[in-house]
């Protein structure tokens, strides 16, 4: 497996346009039977559209790709059959707590989302709701998911001004560092409070990372990827 390869920059140039996705095409009856065996074990998923990209490129400080709609059931088949167009990437933004002493709040999927039992920064696979003038604001969809998904919204951190872009297989995470002026086990209490009050809250668990030995098999490769480098530093 290729190591994940880290980018720092400043500036995403993320362009939508119309792409007609041959995968989705032609595999369209593999698909659909895909998505109706997954919903069956949970039946809480809902097959809207999301956008992915391709022509990745990263020059000086920037990192441009071209956008495109597609309906969940496609990504999702894409995804669980081992990625077969490489030609494509699930290009995402990731929001990366970190609380006033130095830890990385990270949350636990639950059992209902498509990602059950993974371990990650508040996420998601962009949809058309993070669209602004023909272009994908990541900033937006990053501020979105972090607030649904935890309650911290962007007056409670500083949001660093460059983006660690971590690509790892078919996947590239836009990762930014947003600095909450409260300690690690408030900030974890808080979180929690929060999720005690939502009807159908999307993660089952929080965990703080200070160093390796708080790594878990449940994170992505390019969660630790991420969290070693900035450790590191």
């Amino acid at each position: 497996m290729t190591a994940p390869k880290l980018h720092r920059v400043t500036t995403l140039d993320l362009r939508v346009t119309p792409y007609a996705w041959p995968f989705a095409a032609a595999r369209r009856a593999e698909i659909s039977a895909h998505f109706a065996e997954v919903r069956r074990a949970k039946p809480k998923l809902w097959n809207g559209k999301v956008l992915i990209a391709r022509n990745p490129r990263f020059a000086g400080d920037g990192f441009s790709a071209d956008y495109f709609e597609v309906d969940f059931a496609s990504f999702l088949a894409w995804r669980d059959l081992g990625f077969p167009d490489r030609e494509v990437f699930n290009g995402f933004g990731m929001g990366a707590l970190r609380s006033s002493d130095g830890a990385f709040v990270l949350g636990e999927m639950g059992a209902d989302t498509a990602n059950a039992g993974r371990i990650y920064f508040p996420s998601g696979t962009p949809d058309l709701s993070d669209i602004k003038d023909g272009t994908m604001d990541i900033a937006g969809s990053v501020a979105r998911e972090v607030e649904e998904e935890t309650g911290i919204s962007p007056a409670d951190y500083r949001a660093a001004p460059s983006w660690t872009c971590v690509e790892a297989g078919a996947s590239i995470a836009m990762m930014r560092i947003l600095d909450v002026d409260m300690p690690a086990e408030a900030l974890r209490a808080s979180i929690v409070a929060n999720l005690a009050r939502q009807s159908a809250p999307e993660l089952a668990a929080l965990h703080l990372v200070r160093a390796r030995a708080d790594f878990s098999s449940a994170m992505p490769r390019f969660v630790t990827a991420f969290l070693e480098a900035e450790l590191a530093s």
